[in-house]
């Protein structure tokens, strides 16, 4: 199992290095899609290309420390929490993908998507062998794969705060 463990998040920093350049150009280039896309408006709506970025790095803090955590002290627990969040990493490529074929065009986190889905798919494969899923286990992937809900909505959060700092701070005022 220590094999796989730290491919989670160079996988997830793979990814999001992709959506993290793309980012700004994506959304100044497709300005249509905050009408078409509500949602999108409300999520990402003045986000700055460092504001997305520290999101991103909030994203890996958990990545990194669960994988890190289970290599060093390994065992049920840190194992099925680092599989609930490999599950989600690989549900967020499928998003991507269904993403790109819903709106027809190149977003950035495709082309990692395609990459890393297969991959992604092989290592779960293979780490499932380590992992006894029972009662204990199952509870503990979905509530890993529910605080990486949760902390989407806190890397937003910070990625807001960032963009209101970036945004004051760059005003000039000669007075």
């Amino acid at each position: 199992m220590k094999e796989y463990l730290l491919l989670l998040p160079i996988i997830f920093i793979f990814h999001d290095m992709e959506e993290v350049v793309g980012f700004g150009w994506f959304f100044r280039r497709n300005p249509d899609l905050f009408k078409r896309f509500p949602r999108i408006t409300k999520a990402y709506i003045g986000f700055t290309d460092m504001g997305f970025a520290a999101a991103v790095y909030e994203e890996f803090i958990p990545f990194f420390g669960i994988s890190l955590l289970a290599y060093y002290f390994p065992g049920k627990i840190l194992y099925a929490l680092w599989f609930g969040l490999f599950l989600s990493l690989t549900a967020h490529f499928i998003v991507h993908i269904g993403q790109t074929i819903y709106l027809r065009k190149y977003i950035p986190s495709f082309i990692t998507s395609i990459i890393c889905l297969p991959i992604s798919v092989i290592i779960l494969l293979k780490a499932s062998k380590y992992i006894t899923f029972d009662v204990t286990a199952i509870i503990l992937i979905i509530t890993s794969i529910l605080l990486m809900m949760a902390n989407l909505k806190l890397a937003h959060a910070i990625g807001r705060r960032i963009n209101t700092t970036i945004n004051r701070d760059q005003q000039f005022n000669p007075s």
